[in-house]
């Protein structure tokens, strides 16, 4: 049984559109090529908003902020104006060249 100070759900901090994308992706099965059919776009397109989503919530987990060459990684992938794979390589090239994180 959660307490009254217990975080809320992750689920319920997802504004208005992402969480009818979570609804649509369920009600597809998880298929995401289906998805994309949906919404009348591509699947790298619906890829990238669900990695999007993915992020958001496991910064909410984590509570963590926002990280902020992941976001427009996410965003440029769900225009379209990058491949995944493209945005798996800068986001790693990001990571490798950031320095290390101060451990406490």
């Amino acid at each position: 049984m959660a307490s009254a100070k217990s975080a809320p759900h992750p689920l319920l901090l997802l504004d208005e559109t992402e969480t009818e994308f979570v609804l649509r992706l369920v009600l597809a099965s998880g298929s995401l090529k289906e998805l994309a059919a949906r919404y009348g776009v591509s699947y790298p397109t619906i890829r990238g908003r669900l990695d999007k989503l993915i992020a958001k919530l496991q910064r909410i987990e984590a509570g963590r902020a926002a990280e902020p060459m992941g976001e427009l990684l996410a965003t440029l992938l769900e225009r379209g104006e990058l491949t995944v794979g493209a945005a798996q390589a800068i986001r790693k090239l990001h990571r490798d060249q950031a320095p290390e994180r101060i451990q406490k």
